[in-house]
């Protein structure tokens, strides 16, 4: 079937409408008519061609809400009428030890982006700036009813990639962690923390943002302008969860935790970060990285969202404004995800 989207003709080109392909409903497919696509630093990072060559034309899209309209005759999980979502894979090998153990995302043999990926049929990927996706049922997921569905979208990617490491690294009572930046991601890594009961520090440049993170749950928030931050709380978080996608000074974080603390980077910055070894060995703390989560996972976060009362803050828009979209986050001018209402689209 054809179905209206938009797409990145080339590198750092505007999107622009197109129609594009969709595979015919196979025997363990879910047919998804989309309800919302939010926008991700990473759509941008793509379609710009800061990590590599792409597969253009691209559509970006990979937090995907959106109605079950018809389901292959093997599947069992999901329902015609289910509202379901779609993260940043549709596919993996499903043998090697990684996706036994639930960790899909890190496939050995390498998993299938939502876009700009090589499925397993051979064909590239297209996300969800569009008006449906066929998706293999395994990597589909429930979005549980109490949350609004544009609000649900960007559970599938900021969502994810903040509570996996916060879960891994134990963030609950009695920790006290801190979330450098408090943007798409960092807004969620603030109430996904303040849920799971940790002590939760936000660690943004300006204190421009204040106000929001104290009212996402934030106990505490500090301008990284301000020399005197590192002083005052060196040596006092047992998570620092970096979530820029820009350069920052790794030894002046890492000198923010106890021993035994961990600095784990979500944000993917284009350019390459550096470090000095010794404030690693001279508190025995850990530098980390950590990307999105298994099926299994991404369910027990959104149940988890869905019983806490957590969604994204969204600003929801037609789609033709997504190249203003891109602007705007580029500029830090959104709080706190933008969110495409694929109706516009149809």
């Amino acid at each position: 079937m054809r179905v209206n989207a938009y797409a990145a003709p080339a590198a750092g080109q505007p999107l622009a409408a197109t129609t594009i392909e969709r595979r015919p409903v196979g025997s363990n497919d879910v047919l998804i008519e989309i309800e919302y696509a939010g926008i991700c630093h990473s759509d941008i990072h793509t379609v710009s061609g800061d990590w590599g060559p792409q597969p253009f034309p691209v559509v970006p899209g990979h937090e995907i809400v959106g109605v079950v309209t018809e389901v292959g005759p093997d599947v069992t999980r999901h329902r015609v009428g289910d509202r379901v979502g779609v993260g940043c894979m549709v596919n993996s090998c499903g043998e090697c030890a990684n996706c036994r153990a639930g960790d899909e995302q890190y496939c050995l043999d390498g998993m299938v982006a939502t876009y700009a990926g090589t499925d397993r049929d051979g064909s590239t990927t297209q996300g969800g700036y569009s008006t449906h996706v066929v998706v293999d049922a395994g990597y589909v997921l429930r979005v549980p009813d109490g949350i609004d569905p544009a609000a649900a979208a960007p559970l599938l990617c900021a969502g994810i990639t903040t509570y996996s490491p916060l879960r891994r690294w134990g963030a609950g009572p009695g920790k006290r962690v801190a979330v450098v930046g408090l943007g798409g991601l960092g807004h969620m890594a603030v109430r996904i923390a303040h849920a799971m009961g940790a002590e939760v520090t936000v660690l943004s440049q300006s204190l421009k943002k204040q106000e929001d993170g104290l009212r996402l749950g934030a106990d505490a928030y500090f301008a990284t302008n301000d020399p005197g931050t590192f002083t005052e709380l060196a040596g006092r978080f047992d998570l620092v969860l970096n979530t820029v996608s820009a350069v920052i000074d790794v030894d002046a974080y890492l000198s923010l935790l106890a021993v035994d603390g961990a600095l784990v980077n979500v944000g993917a910055p284009a350019e390459p970060l550096s470090l000095d070894v010794m404030s690693l060995i001279g508190g025995r703390r850990t530098y980390a990285g950590s990307m999105i989560g298994g099926i299994a996972e991404t369910q027990e976060m959104l149940d988890f969202c869905a019983q806490h009362g957590i969604g994204a803050e969204v600003e929801v828009i037609a789609a033709e404004r997504v190249n203003e979209a891109y602007e705007r986050v580029l500029a830090s001018d959104v709080r706190y995800r933008f969110v495409i209402d694929a109706a516009t689209l149809r």
